[in-house]
């Protein structure tokens, strides 16, 4: 995988090879934010977790940069997180969604992160340039569904766990993963939609980090 490391005024492409991608869910620091994005799943029919965080596994293949993806059926939506990508140089920082199919995520949530790319960015932040103001980075994101587009997620990564935190709670993260680190709730609550776009925001340094995707849906014809 191809990805562009922005260090300071500077920029070079690299070639990673990953071999392990985790998809850290119900990572909120604040337990009534939790309790909401919990909540907000729930009534999808998504059981509450045993417990905080989890550590979900995803096959490398599913990690994908492209603008298009494919899903099956038109129950999946995209949610914006901060990525942690661990190269042989350091830790590194981006942003992603962790698009999941939200029928079978009722059933079984692993499952549910295998069903679904889970695309990250291009361009990459060294964490070390951002950790010592992590908190004021923003996360956001924007649906369009039938042609309207409209503000679907906003917050601070505050909202979720210190990315060192969780990175301990897995036990390490060795050169060649991939990490996603929890999200926001929805504005209005979860929806489905034909474009997702995303972004995480550093305005300490005034930059930030985008990426969007197109969804076309394939048919479900069981």
């Amino acid at each position: 995988m191809r990805f562009v490391l922005l260090e300071g005024n500077a920029s070079r492409a690299v070639e990673a090879d990953i071999a392990q991608v985790v998809v850290a869910g119900w990572t909120g620091r604040d337990r009534a934010a939790l309790e909401k994005h919990i909540a907000e799943l729930a009534a999808l029919g998504v059981a509450p977790p045993a417990t905080t965080p989890c550590y979900y596994r995803a096959s490398r293949d599913r990690l994908m940069q492209d603008e298009a993806i494919q899903v099956v059926g038109a129950d999946s939506s995209g949610e914006v997180e901060f990525v942690l990508v661990s190269l042989a140089d350091g830790l590194y920082v981006g942003v992603g969604s962790d698009h999941t199919d939200r029928k079978v995520e009722t059933y079984n949530v692993t499952v549910s992160k295998q069903m679904c790319p889970k695309i990250v960015s291009r361009n990459l932040w060294r964490f070390d340039e951002v950790a010592g103001h992590w908190d004021a980075l923003t996360l956001r994101s924007w649906t369009t569904r039938n042609g309207e587009r409209r503000l679907y997620q906003e917050g601070s990564v505050a909202a979720m766990k210190d990315p060192r935190e969780l990175i301990e709670g897995y036990g390490g993260l060795p050169p060649g993963s991939v990490m996603y680190c929890g999200t926001l709730a929805a504005h209005g609550g979860i929806e489905a939609g034909e474009r997702f776009e995303m972004e995480l925001e550093d305005p300490r340094l005034g930059r930030r980090i985008s990426h969007e995707y197109r969804v076309e849906v394939l048919p479900n014809i069981g």
